[in-house]
């Protein structure tokens, strides 16, 4: 730490405080999960009006339960991903931003792995009554699944550790190394 109370340098090579890196973190958490936000919101009302088509009703039970489940994990994904509004919400002026940001970013991965599951099983839904062919369906959505995996997980920690030529580590004070705090720009 400097003689001004700065040591953001060492934690994320910028000439900041905790408090000037804990508004940087929180700033570029809003711009990611704002993304992330609208898709499930507009995923999830698509959802919720498929129960009044009138096709709806001619549904397989499996694909009633599947539907079911896909409205859930929706719901599960949106609250996740609005979550952090609501935390700031109530936590704003307490000091504890650096908190607010631990529980923010682990919302947010829920929010994604929720939002992947629910993207997944809606298209398994879709296949399955637009094909007619089940097993088809189940091959396509595990697909566009393993898709998700290696886009939103595997490939980021194949970057993370060739960057630092081992797994990351969480840090004192910040998010685990690859969280929100990933970008250096």
């Amino acid at each position: 730490m400097t003689s001004d109370g700065r040591d953001g340098a060492a934690a994320s090579g910028r000439d900041e405080t905790p408090l000037e890196r804990a508004d940087r973190l929180w700033s570029e958490m809003l711009q990611e999960v704002r993304v992330a936000q609208t898709g499930a919101q507009i995923l999830f009302g698509f959802l919720i009006s498929v129960a009044f088509t009138p096709r709806f009703a001619a549904l397989p039970d499996f694909d009633r339960n599947l539907y079911v489940a896909t409205v859930l994990l929706g719901a599960v994904a949106t609250g996740s991903l609005i979550a952090p509004v609501a935390f700031h919400r109530f936590l704003a002026g307490h000091g504890m931003k650096p908190e607010l940001i631990h529980i923010a970013a682990r919302l947010i991965a829920t929010g994604l792995v929720t939002l992947a599951l629910t993207i997944t099983a809606a298209l398994l839904l879709l296949l399955r009554t637009a094909t007619g062919n089940p097993t088809a369906a189940w091959i396509l959505s595990g697909v566009v699944l393993a898709w998700f995996t290696t886009a939103w997980l595997v490939l980021p920690e194949i970057v993370l550790r060739r960057r630092s030529g081992t797994r990351p580590r969480p840090r004192a004070g910040g998010p685990p190394e690859g969280g929100p705090d990933r970008h250096r720009s």
